[in-house]
């Protein structure tokens, strides 16, 4: 995952997901102890890189799960 350009923080999420199913901004936040802009831009970054995938509606319904690889 290094090799994709991600931060410790962005890794831990990513094994957090695999274990867990999910992750919300607000779990994010504090898990890691970041502000809620450090952690939307963190997860965007997951997304457009195509590892986490955004789903859900409104501020609270939205979590982040795993996508599908393609490869």
């Amino acid at each position: 995952m290094r090799e994709l350009g991600l931060n410790d923080r962005q890794i831990r999420a990513v094994l957090y997901v695999k274990e867990k199913g999910k992750i919300t901004n607000k779990e994010y936040q504090e898990l890691f102890k970041v502000s809620r802009i450090t952690a939307t831009r963190d997860l965007s970054e997951l997304v457009e890189k195509g590892i986490l995938m955004r789903v859900g509606r409104g501020k609270r319904g939205i979590k982040y799960v795993i996508q599908m690889m393609q490869k």
